[in-house]
């Protein structure tokens, strides 16, 4: 017998909210398999392997409508997804090692009463700003759920 997963079900296990699914059902971008007697979606194992490249590419930072595109030209198959999260991680942490190296350099003359060079200071600027900008993503990323979690809440409070 197949497993299925209500919505409510189905936000617990990704993270994702309960509004956040229902507007993937709405724009056509990850609806369910199935709907109950009573008209709750369901969700089943080959919906979870579904969802999977669309929080991959969201993770990317692809916008819903890039998302879209991707899926429906089948550009991608989902190891591609998986090799192009592995080699965005792997970009990550190249960048916080340099980030790392750039500080330890700085601290290292600092230690010394060794004022850093204007270059050490530009190459520690220019790191600093790639993970700033890394950061915004993620920041945008945790209003988008916060905001999500605020419409469930208001949602759920108004019937």
């Amino acid at each position: 017998m197949q497993q299925h997963w209500k919505v409510g079900d189905l936000a617990k296990l990704t993270g994702l909210t309960i509004r956040t699914l229902r507007f993937y059902d709405q724009i056509g971008l990850f609806s369910p398999s199935g709907h109950s007697k009573t008209g709750h979606r369901l969700y089943n194992e080959a919906d979870i392997r579904r969802l999977q490249p669309i929080l991959s590419l969201k993770d990317l930072g692809l916008s819903l409508e890039e998302i879209q595109t991707v899926l429906k030209g089948h550009t991608y198959t989902p190891s591609d997804i998986v090799a192009i999260q592995i080699e965005r991680i792997r970009k990550n942490i190249k960048n916080e090692q340099k980030l790392l190296a750039e500080l330890e350099r700085v601290a290292e003359r600092m230690n010394h009463q060794e004022p850093p060079s204007i270059g050490a200071f530009i190459s520690l600027l220019e790191t600093m700003k790639l993970n700033h900008e890394k950061d915004i993503i993620e920041h945008r990323l945790n209003w988008e759920r916060r905001f999500d979690q605020l419409g469930d809440f208001l949602n759920d409070n108004s019937t």
